[in-house]
Order: C-alpha cells, then sequence, then structure tokens
C-alpha cells in the first residue's frame, strides 16, 4: 500500500444518501495524516475504511456549511477518547473562528488533547504558506463561493534522485552515497565527485483539495501541476444554472479548471444528492480530462510520487 494515499470518507453534498455520506476525506501522506472538511458521519466512515481515528494530526476545512464541519465535534471527542498524544493542527478561514468555538464545545466532555488553531487570514488573492514542515508545505489560496472559502495545496519540495548507473561506474556504493548526499561532494581516489554528477532533479509530489467553488483563479492555482488533485463536481451540465445560483462546479468545470491547471489526475467528489448514479459526471468530465475519476465512499486513490 502506498504512503501516500486519498481515503474518500463521504462524497454527498448537503445531505448524506443510502449510499453515501457527507463530504470528508482523509490524506495519508508519510506518517502524517491531513483530514479535510470533516461533514456528519466521519467518526462512523473511519471505523468502516479501519482507519484509526489518532491517525489525523490535521484538519483542514475549506468553509462553515454543515456538510463541511459538522463532524469535526464528533472527531475531537473521538481523538479525546483515544486519548490521542500528539498535537491536532486545525485550519480554516478566520471569520468562522465563531463556529469553530461552537463546535469544539458542542457537548460535555473532557479534552486532554491539544488542538491547535490555525485561522487562515481573510482571502488575500495569493497563494499562502499556512505550514511550513519538513518534507512539504501546506498552502491555502481563496476561492469564490456564496461564503468565505479557502482550498488546500500540499507540496513536496524539489529533491535529486541518484543515477545508479552512474553511481556504480564511479565505484560510489553503500555508505559513501549517504556521505555524498549529506555533504554533496566526495573525494574518489584524490578526484572529487560532486553530488550534481551523479543524480538529476525529481519535482516534489503535490496534492490539491479544492471544494465549494465556482471556477476561478484561486481553483486553477491550487491545482496546478498537482498529481492528484480531488475538486467537487456538485452538478452536471444538465443543471449548469443551479451551479452558477449556488456558486458550483459542474463536472465539465471541474475537468476544464485541471486540464487548465496541468494536473496530472482528478478525482471528483461532492455530488448533489439529486443523483442516484455519477457516470454522466464522468462522461462530462472525461471530454476535457482524460485521467478523471468518480469517487465512491471509501475508495483509496494513490498520490503518485514524481519519476
Amino acid at each position: 500500500m502506498s504512503n501516500r494515499e486519498l481515503i474518500a470518507l463521504g462524497t454527498s453534498s448537503q445531505v448524506p444518501t443510502r449510499e453515501r455520506n457527507h463530504n470528508a476525506y482523509l490524506l495519508r501522506w508519510d506518517g502524517e495524516g491531513f483530514l479535510f472538511d470533516p461533514g456528519e458521519g466521519t467518526q462512523r466512515q473511519l471505523i468502516l475504511a479501519n482507519i484509526s481515528a489518532s491517525c489525523i494530526r490535521h484538519i483542514c476545512i475549506t468553509h462553515f456549511h454543515g456538510d463541511h464541519c459538522l463532524g469535526l465535534a464528533g472527531v475531537l471527542q473521538r481523538l479525546s477518547v483515544d486519548r490521542c498524544e500528539h498535537p491536532v493542527n486545525l485550519y480554516y478561514p478566520e471569520s468562522g473562528q465563531v463556529y469553530v468555538e461552537r463546535l469544539q464545545d458542542a457537548a460535555i466532555y473532557k479534552s486532554p488533547i491539544n488542538v491547535r488553531l490555525h485561522p487562515v487570514a481573510a482571502p488575500s488573492g495569493e497563494m499562502t504558506t499556512i505550514l511550513a514542515a519538513v518534507g512539504y508545505t501546506l498552502k491555502s489560496f481563496p476561492l469564490e463561493h456564496s461564503v468565505p472559502t479557502i482550498g488546500y495545496r500540499l507540496e513536496e519540495p524539489p529533491s535529486l534522485r541518484f543515477l545508479p548507473e552512474k553511481l556504480s561506474n564511479l565505484g560510489i556504493h553503500g555508505p559513501m552515497v549517504g556521505e555524498l548526499q549529506r555533504e554533496g561532494s566526495l573525494n574518489l581516489s584524490g578526484k572529487s565527485v560532486t553530488i550534481e554528477e551523479v543524480t538529476v532533479p525529481r519535482a516534489g509530489s503535490i496534492f490539491a483539495f479544492v471544494m465549494d467553488t465556482r471556477i476561478c483563479a484561486g481553483a486553477v492555482a491550487l491545482a496546478q501541476d498537482a498529481d492528484l488533485v480531488v475538486m467537487e463536481a456538485t452538478y452536471t451540465s444538465e443543471h449548469l444554472a443551479l451551479a452558477g445560483s449556488y456558486l458550483h462546479l459542474t463536472a465539465a468545470d471541474a475537468a476544464r479548471a485541471a486540464k487548465a491547471a496541468g494536473a496530472r489526475k482528478l478525482a471528483l467528489g461532492h455530488f448533489s444528492q439529486r443523483y442516484i448514479d455519477v457516470g454522466q459526471h464522468l462522461r462530462e468530465a472525461q471530454e476535457f480530462f482524460p485521467d478523471v475519476i468518480t469517487l465512491n465512499d471509501l475508495d483509496k486513490v494513490e498520490v503518485p510520487r514524481r519519476a
């Protein structure tokens, strides 16, 4: 199993259906768990997915419509019951501070966990780094919805990939490779070999999360060059007028945004409860973007590493 994968915990918008739970997505990224937009029932979906709640280290909320946040209270209380020992970082639009406070104190419980609040400042029209960690950065960008909304982007920094053939030709092996990686050069029989001579650049992997919005610069910026972008596709083109009225995307809109961004793979979710089958979403999206899937609850999708 990949150590970078998306688990779709819920894929319905507004209300759950018999087949789809409220919106919620978990990203596993090198031992870090990122929970995006926990709607109602997220705690139970984690159980069905056989995922321990304690893997969650970061919770990212795009906006405070109920289908994107009402599960937060249950998730925090579950982490409390499980005696989660690590801090849990909570990111959200700063305009939703009052809702965060209400959800944290929605019921009586004793919380031993350390929840660190990270309100994201009012939209500035620019990509904002909200977390710089070892091995990745988490960024946000404003989207255009009926309430203040942000999307998220997880970026791995570029790195170098060793070329085994060049290492072998120079007789570099074992601990010598580690020394070359640490020092940047290696003295080999009186000759200095630099790391650039035996490596090629490798771009870092990128994951993007774009929920409730109309097509806008933010949606494209977040998805730019992403290896996997999760994007809402609430409607099909049959209901284009509704999408315009409520500032949502159709499947075709999402595909056009992913194409404009040069994304590599598109995963669609957040489907209106009016659709029993989302085959039309897939067909419409494929007209504009070839590598696209429609998510079902509990689906797992690998986030590929760059070659």
